[in-house]
């Protein structure tokens, strides 16, 4: 989630600076709440595929927001997300899997 940072309309009173942080901090801590506890809807960058547009850096992650159990029986992994291993528009991307095991 990104604050909308255009559109405030302050002003130069107090009162007006009040009002404009009363619209914003809500939304500013119910995503700080949501990251502290780990939760996916804290994160911005979660998709369910790797990126096909945008410039992205080598070290850039996106989380899976669909994750499930994949490959065959003694072979299974979750698709956690993927990791950006070259820069670029929009960058090499790979993979992260966690093995389940199974």
């Amino acid at each position: 989630m990104r604050l909308q940072t255009d559109n405030l309309r302050l002003g130069n009173d107090l009162p007006s600076l009040l009002r404009a942080l009363a619209q914003v901090l809500p939304a500013f801590a119910k995503q700080v709440n949501a990251v502290s506890e780990g939760r996916l809807s804290g994160s911005y960058n979660a998709l369910t595929s790797p990126p096909t547009t945008g410039k992205y850096q080598a070290g850039d992650y996106i989380k899976n927001s669909a994750p499930e159990v994949l490959g065959t029986a003694g072979a299974q992994y979750v698709l956690k997300g993927w990791i950006c291993v070259a820069s670029g528009e929009p960058g090499t991307w790979v993979e992260d899997r966690g093995v389940t095991g199974t």
